[in-house]
């Protein structure tokens, strides 16, 4: 593949044998973005996602320490994607994120998440449901942030109030929610059918989104709408095996499925890396290659206001 620009990656908590999520430091980070650099990825968001507030402000402190001390770590994170903790806590919807530190959202601690990464949030993932009034979601948007609904399971009435506030996009269509919901009334079809609002990110590595459904949602939404992430975590690049993750035990399988050990239901971020995802989406989906330089390249910087 011949493209302009490498590929950018909105959702990475971490490559290589490095969690951003965890006690990762400056030198981590930097070595994570050598190995992101190699395999072709232009630019990430590292990902922070629901922890206590103490916990988060220290990782998101760590990734601008990491940024302000290195050129390349300050070329490669092209800013932070804050996922959490304003989320929604039930079962299926809540996903991997640790159920005691979700809460509902706040503009203090907003405020105060934002200045621990400095002026690198470039996106909030959070649950429209979980946010009255849209307070915060107004408030991130006032700020140039890119509010995200994700983890959520928001009434088609509060999507609708939450986009007329500022939200513009959402976190991994067809992910974090329960695995069975209404046939008809559920949160994808509601996000679905806010499409010219919106952008959509999707985990295109065939096993968060089957391909033939991903082909289905590409449709609904539109290429020109769209984004492919790989939701990373440390496991990615290094293969089937069992991983330690923020004190928790990891196992990926030969197709490249993360979960916890004995857990069927719940898939915990990803092994996959963006030339695979290429790859794979290739050869399942058709794909030509102006299609995928549109979705893996050009509309996330699209996507957060950035020029082609």
């Amino acid at each position: 593949m011949s493209w302009k620009n490498g590929f950018v990656d909105l959702q990475v908590n971490g490559y290589m044998g490095v969690d951003f999520n965890g006690d990762a430091t400056p030198e981590d980070i930097r070595d994570a973005c050598v190995a992101l650099g190699k395999h072709g990825v232009d630019g990430i968001l590292a990902t922070v996602i629901t922890d206590h507030e103490d916990v988060m402000t220290r990782r998101l402190g760590t990734l601008v320490e990491a940024c302000e001390q290195d050129e390349l770590v300050r070329k490669l994170v092209m800013g932070i994607h804050i996922e959490g903790p304003f989320i929604n806590e039930t079962p299926g919807y809540v996903g991997a994120h640790p159920v005691p530190a979700v809460r509902e959202a706040d503009v203090d601690m907003a405020k105060r998440l934002l200045a621990a990464a400095g002026d690198l949030t470039r996106i909030v993932t959070l649950a429209p449901e979980r946010d009255p009034g849209f307070r915060v979601t107004r408030f991130l948007a006032d700020q140039g942030v890119v509010v995200s609904a994700g983890h959520c399971d928001p009434e088609l009435e509060q999507l609708q109030g939450a986009t007329d506030a500022g939200l513009s996009m959402f976190t991994h269509l067809g992910n974090g929610c329960a695995a069975e919901m209404h046939r008809h009334d559920n949160v994808v079809q509601r996000a679905i059918s806010l499409a010219e609002h919106l952008w959509f990110g999707f985990i295109a590595d065939g096993v968060h989104v089957p391909y033939f459904a991903l082909k289905n949602y590409l449709r609904a939404v539109g290429v020109e709408r769209s984004f492919f992430v790989t939701d990373a975590i440390l496991a990615a690049g290094l293969g089937p095996g069992e991983y330690e993750m923020a004190g928790n035990t990891v196992v990926v399988d030969e197709l490249g499925v993360t979960r916890y050990p004995g857990d069927l239901t719940h898939f915990v971020g990803s092994a996959s890396t963006m030339p695979l995802m290429a790859e794979r989406t290739q050869r399942e989906l058709g794909l030509d290659d102006a299609t995928l330089q549109q979705l893996m390249c050009d509309n996330p910087r699209r996507a957060l206001g950035l020029s082609v």
